[in-house]
């Protein structure tokens, strides 16, 4: 059941390496693959947990996510994408892996559109 009550965002932990590529063209490319602009929700997922967020670990990661949410603010979209500072992460139960692809649907709300 859907209730949004217990302050979590449904999200994901993504590892990379800066040598391969920049905190700034994961921030570009999250912006490209989803409704940034869409404040309740992502798609017909609507409430708390489905907000757009983009979690930092330091203020250089902050600084990024912030020019390039001002970058979006002048090519006149409005971005509603919170901002927030890392917290600990908790993977979802194992029946919430790999769910689109356990179930052979498809993402309603991610597709890929070139902004950047």
């Amino acid at each position: 059941m859907k209730t949004g009550t217990t302050g979590h965002l449904e999200t994901i932990e993504v590892e990379y390496d800066p040598e391969m590529v920049s905190y700034e063209a994961l921030v570009r490319y999250f912006f490209e693959i989803h409704n940034f602009e869409q404040a309740d929700g992502q798609g017909i997922d609507i409430g708390t947990q489905y907000l757009s967020a983009i979690w930092f670990n330091d203020l250089a990661e902050r600084d990024t996510a912030i020019k390039v949410f001002g970058e979006l603010t002048q090519m006149g979209y409005h971005p509603a994408t919170q901002i927030r500072q890392a917290m600990p992460f908790y993977p979802a139960e194992d029946c919430h892996q790999d769910y689109l692809d356990e179930r052979q649907e498809t993402p309603e709300c991610h597709v890929y559109t070139k902004i950047f």
